[in-house]
């Protein structure tokens, strides 16, 4: 459509020009071609019936008398080539120069010889430019003022919005994810009004680059804070997960000990020495757990060795009817005791049976049941081997007289008698759990001075 228009004012401006200016004169046969100038420009014609280097300089002096940045600018043309000297006081006026000499019909080329005008006197027009630029601004200061309003009232809107604390701790799963909306609510509200006020100014341009720099800006610090977002992105989805409960026994890879909260940064636990520790949940999130307290009944397991010539079976049935005679022990999932391997010197058994951790102590329960065990493997008849060494002498190694053997030696003592076994004491058979820990865990937790910041729940279901 534009080329259309275009051709339509060529042919427009070719039946209004009068002949003289189609039709070259006789004396004019030898002149120069005029400049070829873009199909969209229109040219400007010196005047009517003349195209000589006088009409040109004429209309052309009469054309940058009205602009105020040319009024230093010297013309000459001769033969068709204008020649621009002088001064002008930007850069841009002079290619703004030459572009109105060439719309100027006859003209053959153009020699731009104008340079910037560098002097101290030229300063004062970018001072008076800058003036004009201050009495703008202070002409737009009632629309910016409206314009700040409007912004201040939207992000105002957008901050009681995001004060109605209980409304989205009522949306929300918990607190983290209730402040998590209430942010972005206020960053979303700022953000509209600060676009609303820009474009009643007018300053659309200036939002774009602001965003695109900020964009450009936020990328930079997500590579460079990219610890501390997996950091606080792990903990918004452990708090959604819930991978455990305060209180419960959990190993994190090879962290071990008691939950005592979770928070937006970092999951404490207390180790089973009564210590603090804090995981950042960047870490626990990618981590292996296992979770002691989910599940009540934990199996435990020993190895015990009987000599090579006895019968793994018959110590098998010995050892698991010992271990099902434990009070502590549970029936169901019923003991079971395997063999390992056969030793150089020895059969090696392993013995296994479960307890219930809710009113059994895991660790004094696998250590009764030791015991118990070795008691009734001995009683029946089993030996335990000790470990066998031999010893080899090589012929430098000669052999004492028998007339030394016993010289200066005191009298062999017979072997000292094996202790008698005390009986068992109230305490050796209590097997009762140890709650310690788990006792310190709800202190602190009872006198937790901000609970809102833990982000375990028991109101929601372990993953």
């Amino acid at each position: 459509m534009r080329y259309i228009l275009t051709l339509l004012a060529g042919l427009l401006a070719l039946w209004t020009a009068p002949a003289a200016a189609l039709v070259p004169s006789a004396g004019s046969a030898t002149e120069s071609t005029p400049a070829a100038t873009p199909a969209t420009t229109q040219e400007i014609d010196a005047e009517a019936g003349a195209e000589n280097d006088a009409a040109i300089a004429r209309r052309l002096r009469g054309i940058l008398a009205q602009l105020p940045a040319f009024e230093d600018v010297l013309i000459d043309v001769s033969e068709g080539v204008v020649v621009l000297s002088g001064t002008v006081p930007d850069e841009a006026d002079k290619a703004r120069a030459e572009e109105i000499a060439a719309r100027i019909s006859g003209v053959v080329t153009i020699e731009n010889q104008l340079e910037r005008d560098l002097s101290v006197d030229q300063a004062g027009g970018a001072i008076d430019s800058l003036a004009s630029k201050l009495d703008g601004l202070r002409a737009m200061a009632p629309l910016a003022g409206v314009a700040l309003l409007v912004a201040i009232a939207i992000a105002a809107f957008g901050y009681l919005l995001a004060g109605l604390t209980g409304l989205w701790r009522r949306i929300a799963p918990n607190p983290f994810l209730a402040d998590l909306i209430a942010s972005a609510l206020r960053f979303v509200f700022v953000i509209l009004g600060l676009v609303i006020a820009l474009d009643m100014l007018g300053a659309g341009a200036l939002l774009g680059a602001v965003l695109g720099g900020a964009g450009v800006i936020g990328i930079a610090l997500g590579f460079a804070m990219r610890d501390t977002i997996e950091n606080y992105v792990a903990s918004l989805m452990l708090s959604l997960r819930q991978p455990f409960r305060a209180n419960d026994h959990v190993v994190i890879d090879d962290l071990e000990g008691r939950v005592i909260r979770l928070t937006s940064r970092a999951t404490v636990l207390m180790t089973l020495e009564g210590n603090h520790l804090r995981i950042p949940n960047g870490q626990v999130f990618k981590a292996v757990i296992v979770n002691y307290t989910r599940n009540p009944q934990r199996r435990f397991e020993f190895q015990l060795g009987i000599d090579a010539d006895d019968d793994p079976d018959a110590a098998r049935r010995v050892g698991r009817e010992a271990l099902a005679a434990l009070p502590f022990v549970l029936a169901d999932p019923a003991p079971e005791v395997r063999t390992v391997e056969v030793g150089d010197s020895n059969i090696l058994l392993a013995f296994l049976a479960w307890v219930d951790q809710s009113d059994t102590d895991w660790h004094k329960a696998k250590s009764r049941a030791i015991g118990a065990v070795k008691k009734a493997v001995e009683d029946a008849g089993f030996a335990i081997p000790e470990p066998i060494y031999r010893l080899r002498f090589d012929s430098r190694t000669d052999p004492l007289p028998m007339s030394q053997v016993g010289e200066g030696k005191p009298a062999p003592q017979p072997a000292a008698r094996k202790p008698a076994t005390p009986a068992p004491t109230a305490e050796d058979e209590d097997v009762t759990p140890q709650n310690e820990i788990a006792e310190l865990v709800e202190k602190e937790r009872r006198t937790d001075t901000e609970p809102d910041k833990d982000l375990l729940d028991d109101g929601r279901p372990v993953e």
